[in-house]
């Protein structure tokens, strides 16, 4: 029953936005993480989403969702900081630390939150307005 689609791609919204929490919560676990070396500093990471079609040929099941397409490393500059003293530091006593930026993640976290609970209440409105379908049917 097409009906049901909302849940389809209700839930496909809260899976991205899932997955889009997960590497926020990545990026700010590794924020402050140093290295010697650029190929080894850890680079803030984004989710990539597109449209989840389904196989189907006629126009009804054209869109039912998203989905997480991949994860791209931001291109954003790596810090790197002069502290000949660390321990990490390499020969010229530069330090390398990630290129994620806590405001934009934490405004990341903030806007997933956000539309993880729409879905959820696309989910819950949906779901109550069959119910007084149903109940129609009774009386």
């Amino acid at each position: 029953m097409p009906s049901f689609r909302i849940f389809d791609i209700a839930g496909s919204g809260m899976l991205a936005q899932s997955t889009r929490l997960n590497l926020v919560a990545s990026n700010l676990s590794n924020a402050e993480t140093v290295s010697s070396s650029l190929e080894q500093t850890y680079k803030s990471r984004q989710p990539v989403f597109a449209t989840h079609l389904q196989t189907a040929t006629n126009d009804l099941n054209a869109g039912v969702g998203v989905r997480v397409a991949g994860v791209v490393e931001s291109p954003a500059p790596l810090r790197m900081e002069y502290m000949p003293h660390h321990p990490k530091a390499d020969e010229n006593g530069y330090i390398f630390k990630p290129n994620v930026d806590t405001l934009e993640e934490i405004t990341n976290m903030m806007s997933a939150s956000r539309s993880y609970q729409d879905n959820t209440q696309v989910i819950t409105t949906a779901k109550q307005l069959m119910q007084q379908t149903l109940k129609l049917g009774q009386g």
